[in-house]
C-alpha cells in the first residue's frame, strides 16, 4: 500500500502540510484498521513523507501491528531524519535518484545529489537497508552505467527502475519520455546488471513483460520460481491510500475516477469487502483490451500490464500497452511475415511455432498466409486451433466457420467451431454435442482427441440436463 504525503514544494524542507491532510488521530485510527485487513507491509511515500512531523509515530504504530515499514523519500532531509527513521524503526528506505550529480540535480534540484549521499551514508551507518529508484527518461538513459557504479560504491543494496511516463511534469515534455522499443534496451540493461551480481536490481511493474531476460532478472532479485506477470496489482493484493483518506487502487493513478471511498465516510474493511469497489479490475476481462493486449496469449493473466501505463499513453485502461515487450516482438514479427509471399514456407514455420509451443506466433503467421489466399483451409484450421489455445474464442470460431465454408466436411473445422461455442457459452450445450457427434462421424471415429472432447462435452451436458 502506498501513502501519498505530498509537498507543495518538490525537494524543499518545507514542512507545510497538504489541505485536508490525514491528523495524526485519524492516521492511527487507520493503521488499526490495517492491521485488522491483515496489511503485510506499507510503503510511505509522496511528494516527500519525511517533511510529517508525526512520522516517527506512524511507523512505531505500524511496526507495532506487525506491518513492514518502507519509506520513499526525495533524499533533502535524509541525513537530518536518518536517526529518527532508525529510532522509529522503519525497515527500509529507498532514495529517488534520477542519475549522477550533473543530471540528477539538473532533473530535481541544485545540490539534492550530494544530500542523497550524505543520507544514504548516514542511513548505512545505522544498518538501515537502502535502495534507490530511478525514473528512466531520455534524460538519464545514457547514464545508468555511471549511476550503477555510484549506487555500488555508496553501498546500496538495491535499484528500481521504473518508465517515466506523461504525468505530472513529464506531461509537459513528451520529449523525455522513451520510445516503446526502447523497453527492450532497459530490459536489456536490467539483465547484464542481475548477471553481475554487484546490486540488486528490480524493474518495476510498468517495465516488461513475457521476456525471457526479463523473468531472469525477477528470478534472481525477487528470489522466486513465479518470474511470470500476474497483472496489475491495484485492488487485488494492494491499494492506495491518498492524504486526505482516499482509497485508489494505485497511487500512481491520479485520476479521480479510480477513488473507491474515503476513510472518513468509510472503514477500510468495508471499501476492501465491497463487491463493487475496484471493479474496474476486479472484473476486467481479456475481451475489454484493444490492439494486440486483446487478442494476446497472455491476456487473460496480464490484462495489459500496468494500468497507469495504458491509461496515461492510450488515455484509456483498456487501451493497449505499447510498452509491453511482448507486444513490440509480435509487431516485429507481424512486419516481418508481411514481406514472405512463399505459403508453404510460411505453412511450415506456423506448424513449427505450434509444435514449440509459441502460440501467438503460430496465428500471425497464419494470418499472413490467409491474407495470400483466402481459400486455403489448412491455414484457417491452424489459425483457429491457435486462437482459441489463446482464448480468443470468437475469433477462432470465425475461422473455423470459414474453413467450413470452403471444406463444409471438415471434422477439424467442426470440432474447433463447436469447442469455440462452448467456450463462449454461445449456443445451448445439446447443439455443442451434436457438432461433436457429426464431426466424430465424418472423421470415420479415428480421432481420439475428438472422441475425448465429446465425452467430457456430454458429460458435462448430461449432469446440468
Amino acid at each position: 500500500m502506498g501513502c501519498n504525503m505530498r509537498c507543495k514544494h518538490c525537494g524543499s524542507s518545507c514542512e507545510e502540510p497538504l489541505p485536508d491532510e490525514l491528523s495524526t488521530e485519524e492516521a492511527l485510527n487507520i493503521i488499526c484498521q490495517l492491521a485488522r485487513i491483515g496489511l503485510r507491509w506499507i510503503t510511505l511515500s509522496g511528494g516527500e513523507p519525511l517533511i510529517r512531523k508525526d512520522l516517527p509515530i506512524l511507523i512505531r504504530a505500524l511496526k507495532a501491528s506487525g506491518i513492514m515499514t518502507n519509506v520513499i523519500t526525495n533524499g533533502w532531509l535524509l541525513s537530518e531524519k536518518a536517526e529518527m527513521l532508525k529510532e522509529a524503526g522503519v525497515d527500509t528506505v529507498a532514495v529517488s535518484i534520477e542519475g549522477t550529480e550533473q543530471i540528477h540535480d539538473s532533473i530535481r534540484r541544485k545540490g539534492s545529489f550530494q544530500r542523497d549521499k550524505e543520507g544514504i551514508k548516514k542511513l548505512r551507518e545505522l544498518g538501515i537497508e537502502v535502495g534507490a529508484i530511478t525514473t528512466l527518461s531520455k534524460r538519464n538513459m545514457g547514464n545508468l552505467e555511471a549511476l550503477k557504479e555510484q549506487l555500488i560504491a555508496l553501498g546500496v543494496g538495491s535499484w528500481q527502475v521504473q518508465l517515466g511516463l506523461p504525468m505530472g511534469n513529464m506531461s509537459e515534455h513528451a520529449d523525455w519520455i522513451l520510445r516503446p522499443e526502447e523497453i527492450d534496451d532497459v530490459i536489456n540493461f536490467c539483465f547484464e546488471t542481475s548477471l553481475e551480481g554487484r546490486i540488486r536490481i528490480y524493474p518495476a511493474d510498468c517495465i516488461g513483460y513475457y521476456d525471457v531476460k526479463e523473468q531472469a532478472v525477477r528470478q534472481k532479485s525477487y528470489q522466486t520460481d513465479q518470474t511470470l506477470w500476474n497483472g496489475c496489482n491495484a485492488g487485488i493484493r494492494g491499494f492506495g491510500l491518498l492524504h486526505n483518506g482516499d482509497i485508489i487502487g494505485c497511487t500512481s493513478v491520479r485520476d479521480r475516477q479510480f477513488v473507491e471511498g474515503n476513510l472518513r465516510q468509510r472503514s477500510l474493511e468495508d471499501i476492501w469487502t465491497d463487491e463493487n469497489s475496484f471493479s474496474w479490475r476486479r472484473q476486467m476481462h481479456k475481451e475489454q483490451l484493444s490492439g494486440n493486449c486483446k487478442r494476446c496469449v497472455y491476456g487473460s493473466r496480464c490484462l495489459g500490464g500496468c494500468t497507469n501505463t495504458r491509461l496515461t499513453t492510450q488515455h484509456t485502461i483498456y487501451g493497449e500497452n505499447h510498452y509491453c515487450t511482448y507486444n513490440n516482438y509480435l509487431k516485429r514479427l507481424a512486419a516481418s511475415v508481411q514481406k514472405e509471399t512463399d505459403i508453404p514456407s510460411l505453412m511450415e514455420r506456423a506448424e513449427k511455432a505450434v509444435h514449440q509451443g509459441e502460440i501467438q506466433e503460430a496465428a500471425f503467421i497464419a494470418e499472413r498466409i490467409i491474407a495470400l489466399d483466402a481459400e486455403y483451409v489448412d491455414a484457417y484450421l491452424l489459425k483457429g486451433y491457435a486462437e482459441y489455445m489463446c482464448g480468443n474464442y470468437q475469433q477462432s470460431e470465425q475461422d473455423n466457420r470459414k474453413a467450413l465454408s470452403v471444406a463444409p466436411n471438415n471434422s477439424y473445422a467442426l470440432k474447433g467451431l463447436a469447442l469455440s461455442m462452448y467456450k463462449q457459452r454461445s449456443v445451448p450445450m445439446g447443439e455443442v454435442v451434436k457438432m461433436l457427434e457429426e464431426a466424430n462421424r465424418l472423421s470415420g471415429y479415428k480421432d481420439p482427441d475428438l472422441m475425448s472432447d465429446l465425452a467430457l462435452v456430454k458429460k458435462e451436458y448430461l449432469a446440468h440436463r
